[in-house]
């Protein structure tokens, strides 16, 4: 299972769902604020919102607060945030990238590394790690949509690069600059995604034992917890072994 499947069930077990929950959708409507205010405000003119707003409706946002969050870049009266990304090391040497929206660069680069720092990592160069990491399209499906044959011929004929199909689910993998068309064309044959969105993919994992992965959770926990970061990913591996005892 990929990282960041494994922090989603870590997630599930230890009860965080609604307390990310609540902060999930107000990230989520940021996104789509940004995304809005930085192209056309309608959707089907702008594939980043579309994008955004197909995330947000798959994650249970109202539609109200979707279409506050565009009202709001239309009506000028939206905070200018920019996009940062702050890269580093934490626990174990596990590779970890920060994304952030932020109106403060300073308070939010202060509480990133404050943050690195007390659980053990560090905060390094943008470019520090980034190069074990590839920028991908990730489309997400129940395992209930089909098997593993019939959820992979959809992919290809979607023109996506590869499938990572498992008991939780469906993983669907293409070109960063492709998400919008592969999921348009996955939605007409399996119908609507769970998720549809851009990551980055791990080239390289450091396995962790039970001491660093929890660590390593308290980092990632602590990061999502703050309001400007939009989303964290790191390079781990975790054994079944080691995931039974979180």
């Amino acid at each position: 299972m990929a990282g960041h499947s494994k922090w989603a069930s870590i997630q599930h077990r230890k009860g965080r769902q609604d307390a990310v929950r609540s902060k999930l959708f107000s990230k989520l409507a940021k996104e789509i604020t940004v995304a809005a205010k930085m192209g056309d405000p309608d959707p089907e003119k702008n594939p980043r919102l579309r994008l955004a707003v197909k995330e947000a409706k798959s994650q249970s946002v109202p539609k109200d607060v979707i279409e506050r969050a565009i009202n709001k870049a239309s009506g000028g009266d939206a905070e200018n945030y920019e996009e940062i990304r702050y890269e580093g090391y934490g626990p174990g040497g596990v590779a970890v990238i920060v994304e952030a929206m932020t109106d403060n660069k300073n308070r939010t680069a202060s509480v990133v590394r404050s943050t690195f720092s007390k659980s053990g990592g560090n905060l390094a160069e943008t470019g520090a790690v980034s190069f074990m990491f590839e920028r991908k399209g990730l489309v997400t499906y129940n395992s209930n949509i089909g098997n593993a044959e019939v959820v992979f011929e959809a992919a290809i004929l979607a023109g996506a690069e590869d499938v990572d199909s498992s008991e939780d689910g469906h993983e669907i993998y293409c070109e960063s600059s492709e998400l919008n068309e592969v999921s348009n064309i996955l939605e007409e044959n399996l119908g609507e995604s769970e998720s549809s969105k851009l990551i980055w993919k791990p080239n390289v994992t450091t396995e962790l034992d039970l001491n660093g992965a929890e660590k390593l959770m308290n980092l990632i926990s602590a990061l999502e917890d703050d309001d400007d970061v939009q989303t964290v990913t790191a390079n781990f591996e975790i054994s079944d072994e080691v995931m039974a005892q979180l």
